[in-house]
């Protein structure tokens, strides 16, 4: 399948961001520096990449089909590469009709339910976030359920954690490495607004709880910690009305407030804590843990929403992008103190997965940067020692441009930061994974992918064993 998509439609559309339309398998891959020998697994990440032209000429980055780019190391020095679309119904629908039948979030309309059939309203895309849970693989978008994938990229469906669950999951579901368990929430435009739900190490779904809310919000992510799960009910409202009228689907409404909620990681919606805090938008948590009554919570905030569905929506611009922030939660006394941890706009933070709901001492933020054309995305990544404040930064080049970095554990070390950093960056229309020492952000390796990787969203790590 060869499509050609016209790049003055959206910037995200066009340079870096611009979709590629075909799949390959590309064995023997040149490596420049050497790989680690510990660093043996897979590299993948997902990202929008349309199918088909944009149905209407109106495209947002959240439209695109999903694409998992993935980069396989052996060990032993060698790599290759391989790329594969979410086969999701609504793309297998359009692949039949041999057009876009799903319209973009800018201009929502509702496909023709001849053409789409059992595919549903909205197409699954999976182009957001991956997540490797009690040994299956999936492609998530928040609007939907998981989508299971092979680590080959073959697409198995849509995953219902065998019970039938129909609901919504958020692309930035929890790993506890201590239990095992899987925690994530769901939202929805319609009520119930809000839904928590547990998977046990096992994959079984074990509990799901409503959370009131006064109104409908995109709710990208949350925390946990050992005990708790906390959730950010910020003033990003939705209205379903106004989206179906062509309106904005989503504006941010300060006036409503903003606040912190704080339930037992197996209570129910009757002892959900409510804090009050600045009003402010946060993409994306580092993580969170417990101190001597305190969660402590770590994330990049914004003063405002930095996305609207509109045709070239605010993600361009740099104000709009987050800092690195502490809010401290005292449970006894119910204030919230919240901290600026630096000034440098950032995000897609990282850490070492083994300390997710724990105390952590590093974070891998990815640092946003304009470049010459087109929207502003990642130039290098900071790491954060959270315990002594320092900072240390690494830069991938003036005209190269990266996505987000994963934490890849060595499976000898013993320190927290004992491990690998690895993204793909672009220069000159070239694509590389490239590996830094998590130590100094020294680059040790970069793996020369023989073709142009778009831009996409979120990347997991998965180690070989």
């Amino acid at each position: 399948m060869t499509i050609s998509i016209d790049p003055a439609i959206n910037t995200y559309l066009a340079g870096a961001w611009a979709p590629v339309a075909d799949e390959r398998d590309d064995p023997g891959l040149q490596v420049s520096g050497k790989l680690p020998a510990g660093l043996r697994g897979a590299f993948l990440r997902t990202g929008p990449n349309p199918a088909f032209p944009p149905r209407n000429g109106r495209y947002h980055f959240f439209d695109g089909d999903g694409m998992v780019h993935a980069v396989y190391l052996d060990g032993e020095g060698g790599a290759s590469y391989k790329n594969r679309w979410v086969r999701s119904a609504g793309l297998e629908a359009e692949r039949r009709a041999g057009e876009a039948l799903y319209s973009s979030l800018v201009a929502y309309e509702m496909p023709d339910p001849e053409k789409v059939g059992d595919a549903g309203f909205m197409k699954n895309t999976g182009n957001t976030a991956l997540v490797r849970h009690a040994g299956r693989l999936f492609a998530l978008m928040e609007a939907a359920r998981p989508t299971e994938l092979t680590l080959g990229l073959e697409t198995v469906g849509e995953w219902d954690f065998g019970c039938g669950f129909a609901g919504s999951m958020t692309a930035h579901p929890k790993v506890d490495p201590v239990t095992g368990e899987m925690l994530f929430f769901g939202y929805s435009p319609i009520a119930p607004y809000l839904r928590y739900h547990v998977v046990n190490a096992a994959g079984q779904l074990v509990n799901s709880v409503d959370i009131d809310l006064p109104a409908p919000v995109m709710m990208h992510d949350f925390v946990v910690t050992d005990r708790h799960a906390v959730f950010f009910d910020l003033p990003a409202i939705f209205d379903v009305e106004r989206m179906f009228a062509g309106g904005d689907a989503l504006s941010f409404e300060p006036e409503r407030g903003a606040r912190i909620g704080v339930l037992a990681r197996d209570g129910s919606s009757t002892n959900v804590r409510w804090f009050e805090i600045d009003v402010c938008y946060v993409f994306h948590f580092l993580n969170a843990w417990e101190t001597d009554g305190r969660i402590v919570v770590i994330g990049c905030r914004a003063d405002t929403l930095g996305v609207a569905f509109a045709d070239d929506n605010r993600v361009g611009a740099e104000d709009n992008v987050g800092m690195l922030y502490r809010w401290t939660i005292d449970l006894d006394s119910g204030a919230v103190h919240e901290e600026q941890l630096d000034d440098r706009r950032g995000d897609f933070p990282q850490i070492d997965p083994r300390r997710a709901a724990q105390r952590n001492q590093y974070g891998y933020v990815g640092l946003m940067r304009k470049p010459e054309s087109g929207p502003t995305w990642f130039g290098g990544v900071a790491k954060y020692d959270l315990d002594s404040g320092t900072v240390q930064t690494h830069d991938y080049g003036a005209a190269a441009e990266s996505g987000e970095v994963v934490f890849a554990p060595d499976p000898d070390g013993t320190a927290e930061d004992d491990g690998w950093l690895c993204t793909i960056v672009q220069e000159a229309g070239a694509s590389a994974l490239v590996v830094l020492d998590a130590h100094d952000l020294d680059e040790v390796a970069r793996v020369h992918i023989p073709r142009r990787v778009p831009h996409g969203f979120h990347a997991l790590w998965v180690a070989a064993d």
